[in-house]
């Protein structure tokens, strides 16, 4: 027979799992009230099986114990177990449990600031409503960060690798891509959620620790030989899914103006010159999103001062105008490889 640890542990990860599947439904109105019902399920049971397992499995010392009411209505001196109302023992509390842990320092203070974020989107999802999506992306970092501490925990509670479940969250660009951005106006107790978690937040984080009150959603395209990786294109398509790069990421993706591409040029090529040719060549290869990007110092107004950006896959394209010193291939590899296209996607710089 199974240890009751290992049995709440089994079903702690079920309800979690349960959590992340509702989440990543493609469309889903109570989306965020769900996932936070079954997160926090999933959370209880787990403390619930690493206190059974501290306690050598003794399942009383999960039940809650309170004075006996004497006939005069005064409180007695004898401790009975609470019942709940069909008589059943009624066992202690996710936020007892959490506060009693912290104490023993077993669980960490940043998993319990979170779990409390994500309580009081429960107990407001339960109790009352909350509004439609004015906190979503908030929402989606309290969610990603419960999702790691939860594993973090199981791992190093009870040793159980988690690699056999995907324990992720869809990013909001996949799971719910509006069409167009609208103004948001937050009511009143959307307001006091956010300001309730911005207070839990530390205010310099240890990017070291196991554990995190929320997790900031950086996506990015990177290459990968993976065959179940995402496929994306860049494409003037205006159908195609917009998806919005910061100035930083345009570097990343653009990292050499004019005279760092020349001088990879004399490297690389026995028979390069700058004339005319290679002039030519460039604007042209510039014009292409896949080789270049202009950088206008008034992005609404195209006369403005610019400056060009290119990527290290231009060399592919001047591989075939030019002779390679040594016939050593050195273009940089870090850039969108093969893989078949799913869908095309607008790349977008804000």
């Amino acid at each position: 027979m199974k240890a009751r640890s290992k049995e709440l542990l089994d079903r702690s990860i079920a309800a979690t799992v349960a959590a992340i599947e509702i989440y990543n439904k493609p469309d889903f109105l109570y989306r965020e009230e769900s996932f936070s019902v079954m997160a926090i399920n999933g959370w209880e049971l787990l403390l619930k099986a690493k206190w059974l397992a501290d306690n050598n499995n003794n399942i009383r010392s999960l039940y809650v114990r309170e004075y006996k009411t004497n006939r005069d209505g005064k409180k007695g001196k004898q401790l009975r177990i609470k019942t709940t109302r069909s008589g059943n023992p009624f066992t202690h509390s996710l936020e007892h449990l959490a506060k009693k842990m912290m104490q023993n320092k077993v669980l960490d203070p940043k998993a319990w600031d979170n779990i409390q974020a994500l309580l009081e989107l429960r107990d407001s999802a339960i109790h009352f409503y909350n509004r439609a999506g004015g906190f979503a992306q908030r929402l989606q970092e309290i969610g990603t960060a419960c999702l790691k501490n939860f594993v973090a925990a199981v791992r190093e509670w009870f040793g159980r690798d988690m690699s056999e479940f995907n324990f992720y969250l869809m990013p909001l660009s996949f799971v719910a891509l509006p069409s167009q951005m609208e103004g948001i106006v937050l009511n009143a107790e959307e307001k006091n959620f956010l300001a309730f978690v911005e207070s839990l937040e530390p205010e310099e984080d240890d990017a070291t620790s196991a554990y995190s009150v929320t997790v900031n959603i950086d996506i990015r395209f990177t290459r990968s030989k993976a065959k179940e990786a995402l496929a994306v294109q860049v494409t003037n398509d205006p159908n195609a899914p917009r998806v919005r790069l910061t100035e930083e990421q345009v570097r990343e993706k653009y990292p050499w103006d004019y005279d760092q591409l020349t001088s990879e040029c004399r490297k690389r090529y026995s028979d390069f010159k700058v004339d005319k040719r290679y002039h030519a060549l460039r604007k042209m290869l510039q014009a292409d999103k896949k080789f270049g990007s202009t950088r206008y110092l008034d992005p609404a107004n195209l006369n403005s001062s610019n400056k060009p950006f290119f990527s290290p896959n231009i060399l592919k394209e001047l591989d075939k105008q030019y002779v390679k010193t040594g016939g050593v291939d050195t273009t940089p590899d870090n850039h969108a490889g093969k893989a078949t296209q799913i869908a095309p996607t607008l790349i977008e710089v804000e």
